[in-house]
């Protein structure tokens, strides 16, 4: 098996081939990861995900545990803090709690929140915790991964090497031709480098979005990881609710600026005490690369409304970049026998990779 592509994606499927004890080659155009798997909130969003894309995250999710647990990575299971500061917000809240099994997402006051948050903001009206998501440092985790695979038997990792294509079962690469089977390209946003008619087929572009590390004011330590009202316009457990349209409303009513920049207002912390905050998207065929400061004065200004602090001192910036499609939230698809395509066309790439993993060499056979 080769894989191309050592994201969090590429890795799920070398760490799947492992499991199923497949020699496997790894090749990647860099020296390590630097691309969306290390640029993220280290955030695998189970509870909020529905049908097809919870049973991947909840397979994920045991997977995670599972290579945290022998490779070292941090990883915590606290769950996800859904902060509701609107009654819309809470109505959303509380439908979806009566949806889920018990204590799967746990109704919380307002006290309860501002518990878990170390802060004493009047605006809070409640919240829910999410009891199984986990959240992983993505600047570790991803490179731990790598890193033990690397040293199983039947595996091997040729960095800084790039995927040219392929002539039947063998694959040519900027290191010469290497032979396998199958080969699945785990390539994200640069799916249209390598198939642009497959591409162009299924609508995928990049999403570019604005985040940033900053540090935890009076120290705070938040286990779990922080969603706001605007979390809940983005992920289908929230927006397949009922009351989801009039939260939508309330939001584009209050504070449209938010809606203006597709905001996904929340944070988590790594395991240094710093936290990963953002975030904005906008989508295109290509990305520019410039970063709008309005843009993250504002979602600065709002994770610092939501922790009760007039201001956040940021310690690093930077940009974002994944596969976004309005199709489908992944892609997977054989544009030549032998060659597999997998692609996550949305911000779930953490939350399904393992899962969707498992999916993949199911379907192989």
């Amino acid at each position: 098996m080769l894989i191309v592509g050592a994201g969090i994606i590429g890795l799920a499927h070398a760490a799947e081939a492992v499991r199923r004890g497949l020699t496997v080659t790894v090749i990647d155009r860099d020296s390590r990861a630097v691309g969306a798997s290390v640029r993220n909130f280290g955030h695998c969003c189970v509870t909020a995900q529905s049908g097809e894309l919870l049973d991947l995250a909840m397979v994920a999710r045991e997977r995670w545990l599972h290579y945290s647990d022998i490779t070292g990575f941090f990883s915590t299971s606290a769950g996800a803090l859904a902060v509701a500061r609107s009654a819309e917000e809470l109505a959303v809240l509380d439908e979806l709690s009566g949806q889920r099994e018990s204590g799967q997402v746990q109704l919380l006051a307002a006290s309860e929140v501002n518990e878990r948050l170390s802060a004493d903001t009047e605006s809070v009206v409640g919240g829910a915790l999410l009891r199984d998501d986990l959240r992983v440092d993505p600047r570790e985790a991803v490179g731990r991964l790598a890193a033990w695979l690397e040293a199983q038997p039947g595996v091997r990792f040729f960095w800084r090497t790039s995927y040219l294509g392929a002539d039947g079962s063998s694959a040519a690469t900027s290191r010469g031709a290497i032979r396998a089977q199958r080969t699945v390209v785990c390539v994200g946003h640069d799916l249209d480098y390598l198939f642009p008619d497959l591409a162009e087929e299924h609508e995928v572009r990049r999403c570019g979005l604005q985040m940033a590390r900053v540090e935890a004011p009076r120290g705070i330590r938040i286990g779990p990881a922080v969603l706001t009202g605007t979390s809940m316009l983005r992920y289908p457990a929230f927006t397949e609710t009922d009351a989801s349209a009039a939260l939508r409303s309330r939001i584009t009513a209050d504070d449209p600026e938010l809606i203006d920049i597709d905001a996904n207002v929340m944070f988590t912390q790594r395991p240094d005490g710093s936290l990963l905050v953002g975030d904005s998207h906008r989508y295109d065929a290509t990305m520019d690369p410039f970063q709008r400061e309005s843009t993250s004065a504002l979602l600065l200004d709002r994770v610092a409304q939501v922790l009760g602090v007039e201001s956040l001192r940021v310690v690093e910036r930077w940009q974002g970049v994944y596969a976004w499609s309005p199709q489908h939230p992944y892609l997977v698809a054989e544009p030549m026998p032998g060659i597999c395509v997998v692609s996550v066309t949305s911000g779930v790439g953490m939350t399904i990779s393992f899962g969707l993993a498992r999916a993949v060499f199911d379907g192989l056979g």
